[in-house]
């Protein structure tokens, strides 16, 4: 196996040309002679990125994704690293299940994969899991969260929230006050009542939000926020964070970019949770990943099998995939920001979930976990063509800046010339 490569002439985050030199796991010092160069001239070469967000499927929806399938398609995104979400079957409530997704992570590869634990037994917000031996596992839990389900009774959240406090965890909460969303199928708005469907308003999700961040302050303990979608859950944030709340927040490509007019034209692919929602949400949310009121990009990559996506829209399941689309969205929408897109979609969702090695400079000692992206192509989304086992994404035929040249785990590559390696 190559142990050694030579990246000649790269970019570091948009900078001044460099030569990078790979050997036995890390950067190394300085120039030199590698087992393979790689002429990286017009390339930009960005630490490997990490998703906070990631539903991998298994184990129990395998027509879906499997892990294997998953972790492919983030390394061809540029990915090193990703947090699989807890909404499997058996869900991941318990060591053992927890412990099955880290291994089986481990065995493709591909990226580093690492569990997010249930907050509630079954995903049902009733009692809380065993979040304890979640932590203590092999896998090492620290996040917790019900994604797809928003943990509604505010004592089972305050509860949460004190037991992970003694090991420093976070719960990551899916915002959503379900007495105010109950048959929704779209954000409530002028669309929806044009459209004749029912409204999901962004007050669902800014009340469990300001619900949470007081909790949270209450109890000294850290919340995460998952996939914002609102101007006024912006505002909430900010105000925390003036506060000094131990809150920190996400928010998907697919947000910064559509918007709900996309559901006029009935087509399933549009419909995910939160809803996409209207244009000045879209631009609220950019200016605050931009300002840092929110922290990060996360994809909250969501296969579905066929027959979950291509149905009637009210009987769709809600998601999209977005593991092989994101940075090129994030391109289109902040342009060639290279530190800021480093700093929201790698180092920050490193240093929230402590995953060491990961988010960290290419200079020299540190793990040579990065990416190599081409700014300059152009790609046209081909769902056929995607590494996932699923084909629900909402950019098919539509033109996206940069192409993932080259990703390394741990100084072995993953992606090569576009391709995945394994």
């Amino acid at each position: 196996m190559t142990s050694s490569y030579l990246i000649k002439g790269v970019s570091v985050l948009g900078g001044d040309r460099t030569d990078l030199l790979i050997r036995d796991g890390v950067v190394a010092d300085g120039g030199g002679t590698a087992d393979e160069t790689i002429d990286a001239d017009g390339l930009v070469a960005l630490p490997g990125l990490v998703d906070l967000h990631t539903h991998l499927r298994e184990p129990g929806r395998e027509d879906a994704e499997t892990v294997e399938t998953g972790s492919r398609a983030a390394a061809l995104g540029g990915y090193t690293a990703v947090f699989a979400m807890a909404n499997t079957s058996p869900v991941a409530d318990t060591a053992g299940v927890v412990e099955q997704v880290w291994r089986l992570g481990r065995e493709a590869g591909l990226v580093d994969v690492l569990p997010i634990g249930a907050v509630t037994v079954g995903l049902a917000g009733r009692q809380l899991a065993e979040l304890g031996a979640m932590a203590t596992s092999a896998a090492g839990v620290r996040i917790f969260s019900d994604d797809g389900h928003c943990v509604a009774d505010p004592r089972l959240m305050r509860r949460a929230l004190e037991y992970v406090k003694a090991f420093d965890g976070i719960i990551a909460q899916h915002a959503e006050e379900p007495r105010l969303t109950e048959g929704a199928q779209m954000h409530e708005g002028e669309v929806s009542t044009r459209l004749g469907l029912t409204g999901w308003p962004a007050v669902a999700e800014e009340a469990i939000i300001a619900r949470d961040v007081l909790l949270a302050e209450h109890v000294g303990s850290r919340l995460h926020v998952c996939h914002v979608s609102t101007a006024g859950s912006v505002e909430v944030l900010r105000h925390a964070k003036a506060r000094g709340v131990r809150v920190t927040a996400e928010v998907t490509p697919h947000h910064l970019l559509l918007t709900d007019e996309l559901a006029a034209s009935y087509d399933p692919v549009f419909k995910v949770n939160p809803p996409l929602r209207t244009a000045s949400d879209v631009t609220a949310l950019r200016e605050a990943l931009v300002e840092g009121v929110i922290d990060i990009v996360a994809t909250d990559h969501a296969p579905h099998a066929v027959e979950d996506k291509e149905c009637e829209w009210a009987y769709a399941r809600p998601g999209m995939v977005g593991l092989e689309t994101a940075l090129p969205v994030v391109l289109s929408v902040l342009g060639e920001q290279w530190e800021l897109i480093a700093e929201r979609m790698s180092r920050a969702p490193a240093r929230i979930a402590g995953l060491a090695g990961h988010g960290t400079d290419l200079s020299a000692g540190t793990p040579a976990n990065l990416t190599l992206v081409d700014p300059s192509a152009r790609r046209v989304v081909d769902p056929a063509g995607l590494a996932s086992r699923s084909r629900n994404t909402p950019y098919a035929g539509t033109t996206l800046p940069g192409r993932i040249v080259a990703t390394f785990l741990r100084g072995e590559p993953t992606v090569l010339d576009g391709k995945a390696v394994k």
